[in-house]
């Protein structure tokens, strides 16, 4: 359990850190910054969905938790996060865009980003209160979804009337979210042991959807061969790497079936 927290706290730390990636918009040119960002968005659609189908759904398989329930909790992360977007974009303005005056857009922009971190830590300490293979694999799926979504949050505010230091201030603000997630997950499961068996259903239908709804459409947009292919690569690595964190997975199980079986081994380093 302590472990868990450690792993849990210093992984929703760097994800709100992510949100300082916004800097880039501004360092790098506005065509290279685009093109780069499709190829994360490729390697992020990729890297959710291995997560969802190589680690999430089935961790639920083997500890006998999918059920109809899980169905029913996986549709309900779908409406979740489709009811986060429609919030960001329900209110539009047309005054003229001043520094001076802030746009309703980008403050429920805000709200809703803050909500969407808010999930994101706790669906990571769920996960690491599974086991810290599978918190991991989510820890990366997460990361690499962030890092292009808080380009875009970073553009959005400054479109919608912030200046560029409040730009960050602000989107690190409700990044910090990630951090209360988190810390909620690991205090629920004291009074709600099972938690993980509702919140990894909830990521399974969050990850399917942004991956589903938010990412791969905008892979579409391009139909260049050689940015295809590239994209189709990057989507495929993304995959490549939730699989490799199998390895990862197998030998934190077979070290801890060693340690069970041998019990010498786990005490040997009170000799050192």
């Amino acid at each position: 359990m302590k472990e868990a927290i450690i792993y849990t706290l210093g992984s929703v730390i760097i994800i709100s850190l992510i949100s300082f990636v916004g800097v880039l918009a501004l360092a790098i040119n506005a065509k290279k910054l685009n093109k780069i960002i499709l190829y994360l968005v490729s390697f992020a659609a990729g890297a959710l969905l291995g997560d969802v189908f190589i680690h999430l759904i089935p961790e639920l398989i083997e500890t006998n938790s999918f059920t109809l329930q899980t169905s029913f909790l996986a549709l309900g992360g779908i409406v979740i996060f489709f009811t986060l977007e429609k919030i960001i974009h329900w209110q539009h303005c047309h005054m003229p865009q001043t520094k001076k005056h802030i746009h309703p857009f980008a403050v429920n922009n805000l709200i809703g980003d803050g909500v969407h971190n808010f999930l994101d830590g706790l669906i990571i300490g769920a996960s690491y209160l599974v086991n810290i293979p599978l918190g991991i694999a989510t820890t990366v799926a997460v990361i690499f979804h962030e890092i292009p979504q808080e380009v875009g949050d970073f553009g959005v505010l400054l479109h919608g009337g912030f200046s560029k230091k409040k730009a960050l201030l602000f989107n690190f603000f409700s990044a910090l979210a990630a951090i209360v997630g988190g810390i909620f997950a690991v205090i629920a499961t004291g009074m709600t042991p099972k938690i993980a068996e509702y919140v990894i259903p909830l990521a399974i239908g969050g990850f399917i959807y942004i991956a589903g709804s938010d990412l791969i459409p905008e892979l579409h947009k391009d139909f260049e061969t050689k940015k295809s292919i590239i994209q189709i690569i990057a989507f495929i690595a993304g995959i490549a790497v939730m699989a490799s964190l199998l390895l990862l997975e197998k030998k934190s199980q077979t070290n801890n079936s060693i340690s069970q079986s041998f019990p010498i081994f786990k005490s040997s380093h009170n000799f050192k």
